[in-house]
């Protein structure tokens, strides 16, 4: 089963230094994870807020539409808190006289360590918004080692709705932005560590009026254009991922098939870990799915903090020792870890084995 480690939250906001000396960092979590030469790597989600001393009015960060021109890459925009044009109901959002800004806004910050427990976090962001796609942020990466290079792929959030853009890296100093590769309302990508079949792949989650989100997976040629999307797997009721699901980590390649930690929601618990088995040759095909989750949350780092009850996988990254590490963010604050073996994941997706809760 997975353990969580005694060190955890092994990252919190106050690690990090804010980008702007008018911001604080709020939260540091959802990593994307790599093995980068003798160094575990994570680019972690930094969402930051404005400092105000007026505590009657509200201040929202965006991307400086001239921020290209300007030195200022960010303006923040102040609605009266009071107001009834003003709703405040959801602590991620500002809605005022009907336009819904983010609270916050993220940027990608690149955390080191060389034993994948102790991390030393970078002073400056490393990947910042750039485009009108990303003014309200960039968020939530995933990282697949991929023919030599480093493939990100991040949600990006603006008044266009949410979309997926990619970025590639071979140092993690120089990195290419690739655009966005999926359409609107899409999030959660994740690609494979290899091609199958001649074609690159990835899983992707799409929103749903019938069943809520389900998962994908889609083909592409290379990594820009991406079709033959084949449905993967959906919510299941009364189970731990009944209200919603979503792509974790990228898949490791094992001879039982691609397993996969990912992400479910569920009344009770809020967001847990699980395990899946896809098919080697025909990745759309799952072969297991584990009945219990992986991790669910029960610590209180991951009971309360900026959104309650948040187990939230991004990813699993071996050590020299055998063990694989499952990176989480919780409760949409810090970074926890908990320590596995692919046998154990294995295990837990054919029921065989009944995760950490």
């Amino acid at each position: 089963m997975a353990k969580r480690l005694a060190e955890n939250p092994i990252i919190v906001p106050e690690m990090v230094p804010p980008s702007e000396p008018n911001l604080e960092v709020i939260g540091a979590f959802n990593p994307g994870a790599v093995r980068f030469g003798d160094e575990v790597y994570l680019l972690l989600r930094v969402a930051e807020r404005p400092l105000l001393d007026d505590p009657d009015i509200v201040g929202v960060p965006v991307l400086n539409s001239n921020h290209h021109k300007s030195s200022q890459r960010l303006e923040i925009l102040t609605f009266p808190r009071y107001s009834p044009m003003t709703d405040l109901s959801d602590p991620r959002a500002v809605t005022y006289e009907g336009r819904t800004y983010l609270s916050s806004i993220s940027h990608l910050r690149l955390a080191r360590s060389k034993d994948g427990v102790h991390f030393t976090v970078d002073e400056e962001p490393t990947l910042f918004p750039e485009t009108i796609y990303e003014e309200y942020g960039i968020e939530d990466c995933r990282i697949t080692p991929l023919e030599g290079r480093y493939y990100i792929s991040y949600t990006a959030v603006s008044r266009y709705g949410i979309c997926v853009g990619l970025a590639v890296t071979e140092d993690f100093k120089h990195f290419e932005r690739k655009g966005l590769i999926l359409h609107h309302e899409n999030k959660n990508v994740v690609l494979f560590p290899r091609s199958v079949k001649g074609r690159y792949v990835a899983m992707h989650r799409t929103a749903s009026a019938f069943d809520g989100p389900n998962m994908w997976v889609a083909y592409s040629p290379d990594l820009q254009h991406w079709g033959d999307h084949r449905h993967l797997m959906s919510p299941r009721p009364h189970s731990w991922d009944s209200r919603r699901i979503g792509a974790g980590a990228p898949p490791v390649e094992t001879p039982e098939g691609w397993v996969i930690v990912y992400h479910g929601v569920n009344a009770k618990d809020g967001y847990c870990a699980g395990v899946a088995v896809l098919d080697l040759e025909e990745p759309h095909r799952v072969l297991h799915r584990s009945h219990e989750a992986l991790i669910a949350p029960t610590e209180d780092y991951e009971m309360s903090g900026f959104f309650e009850r948040v187990v939230f996988p991004t990813g699993l990254v071996p050590l020299n020792d055998g063990r694989w590490m499952v990176y989480y963010g919780v409760a949409d604050r810090s970074v926890a870890v908990a320590e596995t073996t692919l046998e154990e994941l294995l295990a837990v997706a054919q029921g065989e084995l009944v995760g950490a809760r």
